[in-house]
């Protein structure tokens, strides 16, 4: 058998095996068994995500929370339990960003024409197929924006001017 070949017996075993809600190493061992192979619980699984066989998302170790008097304190390794995830009336969903922006009406000048001078702050773009643009008003002095734009894209409270000093590397010998 070459590998990565899964005879239809082998995949029809599978199937069936997983439908009975076996383990992929217990799967892989009842095939391995029955056919003569040798298939791992990663062959196993591989070949059943192959076929869109999906997994329960359950959990087969122990419960981290302690055990209530009169409780086993271990699950069983042959009873799944379903995932410990909160209530769905806790799952809120999150509120919605306020994006920053300015009150500059853009210009929307194309690449092509965007002259030396003009902001390149760009607009569209988001959706396959939208061009983008750009701001076209003067741009600031050392910067590629328009004053508004220069504001938008810095952090607000962090130092707007970087000024480049010089970078002084030390060599250092491995031992």
């Amino acid at each position: 058998m070459e590998p990565g070949h899964w005879p239809s017996e082998h995949s029809d075993a599978l199937r069936d095996y997983f439908l009975k809600g076996m383990s992929y190493a217990e799967i892989g061992r009842q095939i391995s068994a029955r056919f003569g192979t040798a298939y791992t619980r990663s062959a196993v699984a591989g070949r059943a995500k192959r076929l869109g066989l999906v997994a329960p998302q359950w959990v087969m170790s122990p419960s981290i929370a302690p055990s209530l008097p009169g409780e086993a304190g271990l699950l069983s390794p042959r009873r799944p339990a379903l995932l410990n995830l909160p209530p769905k009336s806790a799952l809120k969903p999150a509120a919605q960003v306020k994006l920053r922006c300015v009150g500059v009406k853009p210009r929307l000048v194309q690449l092509v024409e965007l002259a030396k001078a003009d902001c390149r702050y760009p607009y569209g773009g988001d959706k396959d197929g939208e061009e983008i643009a750009f701001c076209g008003h003067p741009r600031q002095p050392g910067s590629s924006y328009c004053a508004p734009h220069a504001r938008l894209t810095r952090r607000s409270g962090a130092a707007s001017a970087r000024v480049a000093g010089p970078v002084v590397l030390r060599l250092v010998s491995a031992a």
